[in-house]
């Protein structure tokens, strides 16, 4: 699968809950979509910065991403249900497009584990991570 292929089969897949966020696929770093999600009204919390549940939002969709594209690039096809989410907010993300990618960790035949990392200007510097676990049953 080519990253077009990628960005094409996920930016296809997004719920309408990450339309609402305003989240696309920004680009493709190695073979995990990269999501973005601009900054605006609807995802601001206190003035001039992004609201926490915007930002667990975010992490949440690029982790679901992550692990489809994931399993997608093995030819595998199974339902996914989330376990749980821990979100660790690490310092406040300002009025800037924030991206997310998640890494998978690990995808047995019945769980899986994602990470996740959010990141504005400067990826050296996350302003949030996560870690998504999921329970994984035939499509």
């Amino acid at each position: 699968m080519t990253e077009e292929e990628i960005i094409a089969r996920v930016a296809d897949a997004l719920p309408p809950y990450a339309q609402g966020l305003g989240l696309s696929v920004d680009r493709v770093e190695g073979r995990m979509p990269v999501i973005a999600m601009p900054f605006g009204q609807r995802v601001e919390g206190r003035p001039g910065y992004l609201h926490g549940g915007s930002s667990s939002g975010l992490l949440e969709i690029a982790g679901f991403t992550a692990l489809q594209t994931h399993l997608a690039l093995q030819d595998r096809a199974a339902k996914l249900k989330p376990v749980n989410v821990t979100v660790q907010f690490l310092r406040g993300a300002r009025s800037e497009t924030t991206y997310a990618v998640g890494r998978v960790t690990r995808a047995g035949g019945r769980t899986a584990n994602v990470d996740i990392e959010a990141w504005q200007s400067d990826r050296a510097k996350p302003v949030a991570t996560a870690v998504m676990n999921f329970i994984l049953s035939d499509a």
